[in-house]
């Protein structure tokens, strides 16, 4: 029989994924993921709860893949993740059709009623879904932070981190599969290892990450500036494989606001934050996101959000329009006063100005050599990376595929064009 898994949400979705596609195919079945034209006998969605747009995306996957099970298409269809955890019940009302929703914790009980069961053995297995030369690694689950706009402690539960010894072990797996980039993720990795180690035990498992032979980038994702270990900024700039990289959300900088939102500090420790970032790592590429339309977020308190991205030119920025999300802080406490369009225009007006940091880092790049760690060919361009982005969510680097390059491997690229998101080059 063949499964297909369809993951919709973030790379901490993919990864569930990617363990239970190790599970099924270690009991005999064939397994694809995300194809949406490829018959299969089961079908697993893998959905997003998290906004609206997420939740909107999970619900219309499944309806159309419904339409697909009334035609024949497939035997059975089932739903997992943070939209089936989130709202259970009422999909079961709703979706009559859908042979079973799971939660996001209920791995063993997606095998047995697919026929088949969990198999201890194979925990932290893996069937990668990314190209083989990189994947994700994501060292906990669940957070303990407070935001008053967020749903995910509510849906994923409190923190737990796995222990450095596993995450040790499964990368030097992967590695041993071909993986060069490890991207590490978890919704919280500024609160990594407090309910295990006592600490926060970041640079720990940094440490011991970079000791493994072969592998050549490590790239941080989603850190929480509250309380964020600085000892991980002079990893970075000292360990070479640890790239000069972080993807740290500030959503916003005005103090009010920022109260509001239970982020637990103030523009003034935020700054000096990313100051030492700057300071400390002159060539360090900062991601982040900012959020328009919460609740008392006044024209000004826009501006002076607008300003500070004008002043500090973020290398990489993306923006959400605030969604009044049920189970939240916000959405008990709170009225959703803003209206929709002034939360749209000002994700725009962001947008617009981040456009233009981006060229003009961009356009400063141009004769410049980086080394370029390629991943794919689209049309008549091989597609590469920098140290300073992340797959899907950053820029790319475009060489002519008449330089003959190899999928997976670094070369060394001189920059000889620039777009706002999109570098060209050369092999040096």
């Amino acid at each position: 029989m063949t499964v297909n898994i369809i993951t919709l949400g973030c790379s901490k979705n993919l990864v569930d994924s990617e363990h239970l596609l190790a599970q099924f195919r270690a009991s005999g079945y064939q397994v694809v993921h995300d194809q949406y034209d490829t018959p299969s006998d089961i079908i697993i969605i893998n959905t997003c709860g998290f906004i609206l747009d997420a939740k909107e995306e999970s619900v219309d996957t499944i309806l159309a893949f419904i339409e697909e099970k009334k035609l024949g298409k497939i035997q059975k269809l089932f739903v997992m993740g943070c939209l089936s955890e989130r709202y259970k019940e009422d999909l079961k009302g709703e979706m009559p059709e859908v042979d079973g929703f799971f939660g996001v914790w209920e791995m063993a009980s997606i095998l047995e009623t697919a026929g088949t069961r969990l198999d201890q053995q194979l925990l932290g297995e893996r069937e990668l879904t990314t190209p083989s030369h990189y994947a994700y690694l994501k060292i906990s689950e669940g957070c303990n932070r407070s935001c008053a706009f967020c749903a995910i402690p509510g849906i994923r539960g409190p923190q737990q981190s796995i222990s450095i010894e596993s995450l040790v072990s499964e990368s030097e797996k992967l590695v041993l599969k071909g993986v060069k980039e490890l991207i590490v993720i978890a919704q919280d990795l500024t609160n990594y290892g407090i309910d295990l180690y006592g600490k926060r035990a970041l640079p720990d498992l940094l440490k011991e990450l970079v000791k493994i032979p072969s592998l050549e980038w490590i790239r941080l994702h989603y850190a929480y500036p509250t309380g964020f270990p600085e000892e991980v900024i002079e990893l970075m700039a000292t360990e070479e494989k640890i790239c000069n990289y972080l993807d740290i959300p500030i959503q916003h900088v005005n103090n009010e606001v920022l109260d509001a939102m239970g982020r637990g500090h103030n523009r003034e420790k935020l700054e000096q934050l990313l100051k030492k970032f700057r300071t400390q790592i002159p060539d360090v590429a900062l991601r982040t996101t900012v959020l328009t339309g919460f609740p008392g977020e006044t024209e000004e308190a826009f501006e002076e959000l607008l300003s500070f991205i004008r002043e500090f030119r973020f290398e990489r920025l993306g923006v959400f329009p605030y969604s009044h999300e049920e189970d939240t802080h916000a959405f008990r406490m709170l009225q959703d006063q803003i209206p929709g369009k002034v939360k749209a225009d000002r994700a725009e007006a962001i947008m617009k100005l981040q456009q233009e940091i981006s060229y003009d880092l961009n356009e400063a790049k141009i004769g410049k050599s980086y080394k370029v760690l390629i991943d794919k060919v689209d049309g008549d361009y091989f597609v590469g990376r920098t140290q300073y982005d992340s797959p899907e969510v950053d820029n790319e680097v475009l060489i002519p595929v008449d330089q003959r390059l190899t999928i997976g491997e670094f070369y060394q690229i001189i920059i000889t064009g620039a777009e706002e998101f999109d570098l060209y080059g050369m092999v040096e």
